[in-house]
């Protein structure tokens, strides 16, 4: 409209920029779209009200699904977090939507340089929302997304943030701040856009409102309190929960099939000792368990320890033992000594996933049989379902290139509870939302 009673008022600081990408990208007209994404920056904006990105702004015209395609898998069939809240739950579009219009514009806005994980006002990912809208094409390119982007970052160092924004590697690949990992989850419950690095935490991931790391050397310094149903550090992070025993129950169950006596066992991190009093239970021929803790180590030192004193001295020298020392000190010497084992389970706090990484690339190859099996903990990105598909492939793939296959068997969660409620009582923010736990077993490909 030519009328100026039309047109935006600069004065209340609407951006036109911002507000004219946002309406082509809700249009789904590429064409129009194109010119604006030359400019570095224009496919990440954000509406100053809602947070939308483009992205955004893309996915949520198509509005909610008709039929929503039914889960393949038990493992990706979780309930998005709207939906557990009884929150966002939107009545199905009356306009029909052309769908492939929808995805040549996301997929033009990811070449351009948007960001798979941004956040909106709503504390939700452009994944999240097509997860909630039943979009299921549009969300598996999401994931899609955050692969690529996360198997980038591996390729040019590791999972952390590269240069500031202004790069030309950022520019030219067309993935502009896209390895910045966006908080999420518990991460953002006030709304706040503002965007943090999120570790990919092999156990429970860091709460970026209150800037504090959780990392390996504080918390092998920092107290502990056991309590029969956690392990906290000083902090009150989750170490490790009674919540998981039914994972844990598992994942022994798919490691040692039919639990046959006389295997040989390794688990890396001893925690409650969960899983361990399982492996035990076996009656395995050797039983390493490697912690570095020095307050875990000095509880099972106690006379009443399950896994003291006395436990190792119920086997020939050297099969039953822990190994108080980390993993990167004590596993080369494995190595070096000859140790092979049946059964592999890593689970470590406060390591962040080129850890996990370094371990199943490096020890893993030399310390499994060739008929073992592998395991590991898996809550990379377990506060949000956009976040765990995304690294539940970034792992697969990884697996792949140190010579292993993965099967993934799906695990129902109960209700935990909201924060601080149920099993959260206590305890400083939930690391775990979903409705289903990915559980991973690993074995040598051939």
């Amino acid at each position: 409209m030519d009328d100026p009673a039309f047109l935006p008022d600069e004065t209340v600081g609407v951006d036109i920029n911002i507000q004219t990408i946002l309406l082509h990208a809700s249009n789904h007209d590429v064409q129009a779209l194109k010119p604006l994404m030359r400019i570095p920056g224009n496919a990440s904006v954000q509406d100053p009200e809602t947070g939308f990105t483009p992205l955004h702004a893309a996915i949520a015209a198509c509005g909610p699904a008709k039929s929503p395609a039914s889960e393949p898998n038990i493992a990706f069939n979780t309930i998005p977090k709207q939906a557990e809240n009884g929150e966002g739950e939107a009545e199905e579009q009356d306009a029909e939507v052309d769908i492939e219009k929808a995805k040549n514009t996301v997929e033009e806005l990811f070449f351009s340089g948007a960001i798979w994980n941004d956040l909106d006002k709503n504390d939700e990912t452009p994944g999240c929302l097509a997860w909630r809208l039943g979009q299921r094409e549009l969300y598996q390119m999401c994931v899609n997304a955050g692969v690529r982007a996360e198997m980038l970052l591996g390729l040019m160092g590791g999972y952390e943030e590269l240069a500031g924004e202004d790069s030309e590697e950022q520019d030219e690949v067309g993935l502009e701040d896209e390895d910045t990992e966006k908080k999420s989850g518990g991460n953002g419950e006030n709304g706040d856009t503002h965007t943090e690095e999120h570790e990919l935490a092999v156990g429970p991931a860091e709460e970026a409102a209150e800037k504090k790391d959780v990392n390996s050397e504080d918390y092998l310094k920092s107290n502990l309190t056991f309590t029969d149903t956690a392990l906290l550090d000083e902090d009150s992070n989750g170490v490790m929960m009674a919540w998981e025993t039914d994972i844990m129950r598992k994942s022994v169950d798919l490691l040692l099939p039919d639990l046959p006596p006389e295997k040989r066992i390794l688990n890396i991190g001893f925690g409650m000792g969960i899983i361990d009093s399982m492996f035990a239970a076996t009656k395995p021929s050797t039983h390493h368990i490697i912690e570095a803790h020095p307050a875990v180590l000095s509880k099972l030192q106690q006379p009443d320890a399950e896994f003291g004193p006395k436990w190792e001295q119920g086997a020939e020298a050297g099969r039953y033992k822990i190994h108080a020392v980390k993993w990167q000190d004590i596993c080369p010497k494995l190595l070096e000594a000859g140790e092979v084992y049946d059964a592999i389970y890593f689970d470590t706090f406060g390591e962040d996933y080129s850890q996990l990484k370094l371990f199943f690339t490096e020890m893993v190859p030399g310390l499994l049989d060739e008929k073992g099996r592998f395991g590991f903990f898996n809550g990379l990105g377990a506060d949000r379902k956009v976040c765990y598909d995304v690294y539940g492939k970034v792992v697969e793939l990884d697996l792949c290139e140190a010579g292993m296959d993965v099967e993934w068997t799906g695990v129902e969660v109960g209700e935990l509870g909201k924060e601080g409620e149920g099993e959260w009582k206590g305890v400083r923010r939930r690391y775990w939302t979903l409705g289903v736990y990915r559980l991973p077993v690993a074995t040598f490909m051939g």
